[in-house]
């Protein structure tokens, strides 16, 4: 992994120099700025350190840049719509906005988690360079159009790795995970019932009532810093590294296509280059907590145990298996898939000379 923070500047600048949404001559009126309210559901608690505070941090920053043109008032989830419902409540109009990660929607969607996480692919560094210098955002919003989903949108945040489990006991052996019931997200989660475990998708406010009474045996997350937060550490000793099924995580901002196209240029260019920011933040404060987070951890009798390099391996090959059928299944996986890996490929003859680790 190389270190995420060498791209602080360049991405700074480009953020803030570009985009889309200008009038191209300049002469935009206070009177052409209709003032917007957007109600901005989330499927993340707001409470839930970094990926829940992101998107506190670019409601308040849209709302100071905005002044009095647009003001967005944040929902928890269930406050107006049920966590796994943003993007329907978003397509349909019945909110302005919404914020989650898209791998949320691979029951809707089968390509939907290739633009949240990949398993053993990219970083932060390398996905942002999809995103925005590759093909990845018009893929992003090509997805949602031919779904029928009536929504733009913007990537607004990103973290590092997570890691990839806790769990009550040590796993020695990928037999031990035969007949476990895990929380997994993503396509990582298609991995993991490779292996016999039993995988259920829960947002985040249910994980640990879950896990407290039995309903599931272990669960993955987040990074150390965010997990503590959230008390795994009192129920599961074990906290597995690396995670192989999430390098880098991305979060998304939904506007409902209607709202978005009645903003005027200078509200979208405000919204654009706040989230934008946002994902400078969400990889600073991520990066910079997580050492702080395991010692702690280690305080409280946690393991942190690095799987072993035949279990990876293990975990690779079963990625490859999962890859080829997703492939097969869905067109749009195959394109989006197809696309990501050329990028991979050129982007390698880079990373592979330019870092020292």
């Amino acid at each position: 992994m190389k270190h995420i923070p060498l791209l602080f500047i360049p991405l700074v600048f480009f953020f803030f120099s570009c985009s889309n949404s200008q009038s191209s001559d300049g002469s935009e009126s206070k009177a052409q700025v209709k003032k917007r309210n957007l109600r901005l559901v989330s499927l993340q608690n707001t409470s839930t350190p970094i990926v829940g505070e992101q998107l506190i941090w670019l409601a308040d920053s849209i709302n100071e840049m905005a002044s009095d043109s647009i003001q967005v008032k944040v929902y928890d989830p269930d406050k107006l719509v049920g966590a796994m419902e943003v993007l329907d409540a978003v397509s349909s109009g019945k909110v302005e906005a919404g914020y989650s990660s898209s791998g949320f929607w691979m029951g809707k969607i089968p390509a939907a988690p290739l633009f949240s996480s990949v398993p053993f692919g990219p970083d932060a560094a390398e996905y942002l360079s999809w995103f925005y210098y590759g093909n990845g955002m018009k893929l992003y919003q090509e997805m949602y159009d031919q779904h029928n989903f009536n929504v733009k949108v913007l990537l607004c945040g990103i973290i590092p790795p997570e890691t990839s489990g806790w769990f009550a006991n040590e796993i020695k052996s990928l037999d031990e995970l035969q007949g476990l019931k895990m929380r997994f997200f993503g396509l990582g989660g298609d991995i993991m019932k490779k292996f016999g475990v039993a995988v259920r998708l829960l947002p985040p406010g249910e994980i640990y009532p879950a896990l407290e009474k039995g309903v599931i045996d272990a669960t993955e997350f987040a990074m150390p810093s965010i997990d503590e937060q959230l008390g795994f550490y009192k129920i599961a000793k074990y906290n597995y590294f690396p995670g192989w099924h999430q390098q880098a995580t991305t979060f998304e901002l939904l506007i409902n296509k209607n709202v978005w196209n009645e903003l005027a240029p200078s509200q979208q260019a405000i919204i654009e280059n706040a989230a934008r920011a946002n994902i400078i933040k969400g990889i600073a404060v991520g990066e910079g907590s997580q050492g702080p987070a395991m010692k702690r951890n280690v305080e409280r009798g946690v393991h942190q145990v690095t799987w072993p390099p035949e279990i990876i391996e293990q975990f690779r090959l079963a990625w490859d298996e999962v890859v080829e059928e997703k492939v097969a299944e869905d067109p749009y996986f195959k394109k989006v898939w197809e696309d990501l890996s050329a990028f991979r490929a050129e982007y390698k003859e880079w990373s592979s000379r330019a870092y020292t680790r």
